[in-house]
């Protein structure tokens, strides 16, 4: 059973920063693209970064030098550096597999596996 599982959200103000991991299961992570979507309220689901299973990495330009995607094979685990957060970037934050197109990927279709989400609230 395929099992990703996010933590490391929360509330924080504006300008600080947060560690988001996504720890995977039930699937051959080390040959896996992964990535990170987010839903603000009463938005839609954005794409934010995918990083592939040899490392390379792209970016949403919304997050291009403020966030930085990794991952840990050894651990089953991708991260998400949230650094300079604005009120913009309050969302439910997912980690998913990423089945083609990773350098922009289209949702839903080039996704595969979704976890539950963990909340981001930046705020005052």
């Amino acid at each position: 059973e395929v099992q990703l599982v996010e933590s490391g959200g929360g509330s924080v103000q504006p300008g600080g920063s947060l560690r988001l991991s996504c720890a995977a299961s039930g699937f051959t992570f080390d040959a896996t693209t992964m990535g990170w979507l987010r839903q603000a309220p009463g938005k839609g689901l954005e794409w934010v970064s995918s990083i592939t299973y040899s490392r390379a990495i792209a970016y949403a330009d919304s997050v291009k030098g403020q966030f930085t995607i990794s991952r840990d094979n050894a651990k089953n685990t991708v991260f998400l550096q949230m650094n300079s957060l604005k009120p913009e970037d309050t969302a439910v934050y997912h980690c998913a597999t990423i089945r083609r197109n990773w350098w922009h990927p289209t949702i839903p279709n080039d996704f595969g596996y979704w976890g539950q989400g963990t909340q981001v609230t930046v705020s005052s």
